[in-house]
């Protein structure tokens, strides 16, 4: 493989393509907001400072990454010669099953699909293409520099020999490429995170405790060096939005209540976590790291 195509340029998405420019492929990030692809510059720039300062790569490393970045709101354009293209959108089925329709008209036979998704299964995403023999899932952790886990997932339908080749890139990338060989919607870190995040997340909606004193209990009794509302603040308030958003439209209560709460009390507010330097905490210096959070609010 030398040619990948990244859809998305939301916080993951930058990652991935970024991650895939550094270890020295061909990336072309594909967006249908020109609003987001302006802001893409500037988050180069950031992962650039990221990379030589916990990465240990030189500014000309950093550099020679950025310029094997390509960005277009031309889907066509970005798929011209993919060998992979790694899709990063919206955690909506639909929205991911008419992309892969459109991609599925332009990319070439060689393509092989990817999806990032963080619930769906690919076997239901395969259906919207030509190719579901050469479908499958890659997940990727936040802060992929660091949290460098790949989850390949395959289904049914997936070619074996692809499922190896999609394992061999994700090791080609400087990922830890974790096999998952049947279909388990959240695969494995989400099957363990997200039910922390949506426990956590009950305690603050039923008014049972504040963010602050659920991630200050967390870090206390675990050692731990965050909690789950920084973590949620890390990933990005738009996701966890997203699959409750899903889930409350399948009759679950509890979801239903805690996404009315994040939307009304986060993103209405424009408070989205680190995107916008505001959620639960503040950025960039967030308050689970300040001097003193963990010790008692008396001794504070």
């Amino acid at each position: 493989m030398h040619s990948v195509a990244v859809a998305g340029s939301g916080v993951l998405g930058a990652q991935i393509a970024f991650q895939c420019a550094y270890r020295g492929f061909n990336v072309s990030v594909y967006d249908f907001s020109s609003e987001a692809l302006a802001k893409l510059p500037e988050k180069w720039r950031q992962l650039a400072d990221i990379y030589q300062r916990e990465v240990g790569a030189t500014a000309e490393a950093a550099q020679s990454a950025i310029a094997r970045l390509l960005s277009t709101d031309d889907l066509e354009v970005a798929l011209r010669d993919a060998d992979i293209l790694i899709e990063a959108i919206p955690e909506d089925v639909e929205i991911k099953k008419d992309f892969f329709r459109r991609a599925t008209q332009m990319a070439p036979a060689k393509t092989i699909f990817a999806t990032n998704s963080s619930t769906l299964l690919p076997s239901v995403l395969a259906t919207a293409t030509d190719r579901p023999e050469r479908f499958l899932a890659l997940h990727f952790a936040n802060n992929i520099w660091r949290q460098n886990v790949a989850e390949v997932m395959r289904h049914d339908g997936t070619d074996p020999a692809v499922f190896d080749t999609v394992a061999r890139f994700a090791e080609g990338i400087g990922m830890v490429p974790v096999l998952i060989r049947k279909e388990q919607s959240g695969y494995i870190l989400n099957s363990l995170l997200v039910p922390w995040l949506i426990a956590a997340m009950s305690l603050a909606v039923e008014e049972i405790a504040d963010p602050q004193d659920v991630d200050r209990t967390w870090m206390i009794a675990t050692g731990a060096p965050m909690g789950p509302f920084a973590i949620l603040d890390i990933i990005g308030l738009r996701t966890p939005m997203q699959v409750l958003g899903a889930r409350a439209q399948q009759g679950d209560e509890t979801a239903l209540r805690q996404s009315e709460w994040l939307d009304r009390e986060y993103l209405k507010c424009n408070r989205l976590g680190v995107e916008t330097g505001e959620g639960f905490y503040s950025y960039p210096n967030p308050e689970f790291s300040k001097p003193g959070f963990l010790r008692p609010r008396s001794a504070a």
